[in-house]
Parts: structure tokens; C-alpha cells; sequence
């Protein structure tokens, strides 16, 4: 009887081991899948802010034959209101119609002459897969999604394809919505949208 006894206790003994490896294993396994869970919903976090932080903007401001080029926005807002920009080193004569093209830096980037957003974008250094951009030109704002169509606005001060809202700025200006000829179609409404979140 003492020997069944025995038997029987040994054999609970491995029925709970079994158990509390089984249960630690689900857990584990539980974990593993909360886990993988959370590193995949940081990844599509961080591609959101990607997204965001590789939408390419570029801003520019036609006043007595010179562009005065920007990639911050609070400088070119600051450049309009008051003519001056602290920071800048001009290339004279590179523009497409002789104009001199002065860069605005940011205080962080004023002694640099490579790795500024607007230069690589500018010598083609770097082609934006999504992008927005701003001309100010006489008292009108362009604006455009495409760098190759700013691009060509620059050198003929042409929009082709655009859709005109009159007063719609700012500050009272006619903004005008500078399109490719595959979305001249329709009204921009996103592109509307997004100059208002501007």
C-alpha cells in the first residue's frame, strides 16, 4: 500500500510539473505575441512619421530678380513679412533666367554649403518622393506638389494646369494651385486641404 501511495504521489508531483511548465510555456508564448504585437504597431508609428517627415517642402519668394529659396517655413513666413532673412549664402547668376538664388538657412545650418535640404533638392541631389512647395510671386501664392512642375514654373513663370482661388491666402492673396495635366481635371481638394493645414 505504501509503495501505491508513493506511486500515486509521484505521479501528481509529475502531473504539476507538467502543468506549471505548460502554463509557463502559454505564457511565454503569450508574451512573445504581445510582444511581436507591440514592436510591429511601434514600426507602423515610426513609417507614419516617416511619411511625415519625408514630405519635402521648399518655399520660394520672386522679388527683384533674385529666388530666395527656403526649407523652413517659419523663415519664409518671417522673409515675407519683412524682407530679410539672417542667415543665407547666394550662388549669382544660377538661376534659370540669370537670377541670383539666395538660400536661407536656419541658425543650426548657416555655416554649412552641403547637407541643406533645399540646396540638395535644388542641384538634384536629392528627388522627393512626396513634396510641397511655395512660390510667392507678384502678391500671388503657387502652390505645388511636384517639384519638377516648381521647377519648370521657375524657368518660365508659367502654371499651364491650375486651378485659381481668388483671395483664398493668407493674407487676402489669389492662390493658385499649379497641376500636372493628368489632375487638371478635377478640383485639388487635397491639395487644398493641405495648404490650409499649412
Amino acid at each position: 500500500m505504501t509503495n501505491w501511495i508513493k506511486c500515486i504521489k509521484g505521479f501528481l508531483v509529475i502531473v504539476a510539473a507538467l502543468m506549471i511548465v505548460a502554463c509557463s510555456t502559454s505564457e511565454e508564448n503569450v508574451d512573445a505575441g504581445a510582444s511581436a504585437a507591440k514592436a510591429e504597431m511601434k514600426s507602423v508609428a515610426k513609417d507614419k512619421v516617416m511619411e511625415k517627415a519625408e514630405l519635402s517642402h521648399l518655399y520660394e519668394v520672386h522679388k527683384d530678380n533674385r529666388i530666395y529659396i527656403f526649407y523652413d517655413r517659419d523663415l519664409y513666413k518671417s522673409f515675407k513679412k519683412s524682407g530679410h532673412t539672417p542667415y543665407m549664402f547666394s550662388r549669382i547668376g544660377e538661376g534659370p533666367n540669370g537670377e541670383t538664388m539666395v538660400f536661407a538657412l536656419t541658425g543650426e545650418d548657416k555655416k554649412k554649403r552641403s547637407g541643406i535640404p533645399s540646396v540638395d533638392i535644388v542641384d538634384g541631389n536629392v528627388a522627393p518622393s512626396a513634396f510641397y512647395g511655395e512660390t510667392y510671386n507678384d502678391g500671388r501664392l503657387y502652390v505645388f506638389t511636384s517639384y519638377d512642375i516648381m521647377a519648370d514654373y521657375r524657368k518660365s513663370k508659367e502654371a499651364t494646369y491650375r486651378y485659381t482661388d481668388i483671395g483664398a491666402g493668407p493674407n487676402g492673396e489669389t492662390v493658385v494651385y499649379v497641376l500636372s495635366k493628368a489632375d487638371s481635371k478635377e478640383k485639388p481638394e487635397a491639395v487644398i486641404a493641405l495648404f490650409k493645414s499649412m
